[in-house]
């Protein structure tokens, strides 16, 4: 569970009373997630979500993620719309981190995928990167490629004891991506939701019924926000590739937004290059998760399969 900090029931209530959203009812803390301490509120008057930013947010960057939310659901993009309390603040500070109240979101995320639910996430995707226009603030990626030998590095050789010469084998494949990568003006860029994974995606009858957790959101390729799908996508088990996850991904995406040459092409060392970001912060994390936190750490060594897999692709 992606609990890092408890709350007391005392605690929440006081806070809660700062807001018009009613008495609090109940509260649990949400299994998904591996970067903030996310509840689920129920109140008197409906139900909401409180998130306590931990770990690798910067809390400078909120009202961007907040901003940019606001901008979404305003262009009609089903995400969730950040509560303020009765001063008209929509971030706070609850036990000591930096928290915020956004409304709740009807549908339930996949267990199972399957093409129907990937040709969805493909339009849905696109809807996004085009709600985005218009937000004209900037977040460079934090996560880009220039952060990738540091995260590697800071890691050591820890990988190995996962499996003998992942490091060598990562190293490698970041100097050949790194000299590869595209130049900033030469795919088009936007706002990307840079995490978007099956769980947080919510459904209903078979259709798209909300987009959840920007906080890994950033200015960055918009066909790289697609490769970030297809490798959370398109891997049964975590391991084995569904062609026909990323075809119908791929469809769904260009029925509404149609990709350049220019994305085409550079697809598959885009997600050579989402497989390196994953990996990587899998790998912290692995290392880094303290024993005690509420929270199941993900092996990173699906997205070596991963790596390896889109390394031997000429075309996605």
């Amino acid at each position: 569970m992606a609990v890092y900090t408890e709350l007391a029931a005392e605690t929440l209530e006081a806070f809660l009373g700062t807001y018009a959203i009613g008495n609090l009812v109940s509260f649990h803390g949400i299994a998904e997630g591996v970067e903030n301490s996310n509840f689920l509120l129920r109140t008197t008057e409906g139900d909401f979500i409180l998130t306590l930013f931990e770990r690798r947010v910067n809390a400078s960057e909120l009202p961007w993620f907040l901003g940019l939310m606001q901008h979404l659901a305003g262009r009609g993009l089903n995400c969730p719309l950040p509560v303020s309390d009765r001063s008209g603040t929509a971030l706070r500070t609850l036990a000591d981190r930096p928290a915020a109240i956004t409304t709740f979101l009807p549908g339930v995320s996949a267990t199972q995928l399957d093409a129907g639910l990937c040709l969805e996430l493909g339009k849905a995707l696109a809807r996004l990167h085009i709600a985005g226009e218009g937000y004209s603030a900037v977040r460079p990626n934090a996560l880009s490629p220039a952060a990738w030998g540091p995260l590697l590095e800071s890691c050591g050789e820890s990988g190995d004891a996962l499996f003998p010469g992942l490091t060598a084998e990562v190293r490698g494949a970041l100097q050949r991506i790194e000299a590869a990568w595209p130049l900033p003006d030469e795919l088009p860029r936007g706002q990307i939701h840079a995490d978007l994974f099956p769980d947080n995606v919510f459904f209903q009858n078979g259709q798209v019924s909300g987009l959840i957790d920007f906080y890994f959101a950033c200015t960055d390729f918009l066909a790289y926000d697609l490769a970030i799908c297809l490798n959370a996508w398109c891997f049964r088990d975590e391991k084995t590739f569904a062609p026909l996850f990323a075809v119908t991904i791929l469809q769904g995406y260009e029925s509404v937004r149609p990709l350049t040459e220019a994305e085409k092409s550079a697809l598959p060392l885009l997600c050579q290059g989402a497989s390196i970001r994953f990996l990587l912060t899998r790998l912290y994390d692995w290392i880094n998760t303290p024993a005690n936190a509420l929270v199941t750490r993900k092996d990173p060594l699906a997205y070596l399969v991963r790596l390896r897999h889109f390394a031997g692709v000429s075309h996605v």
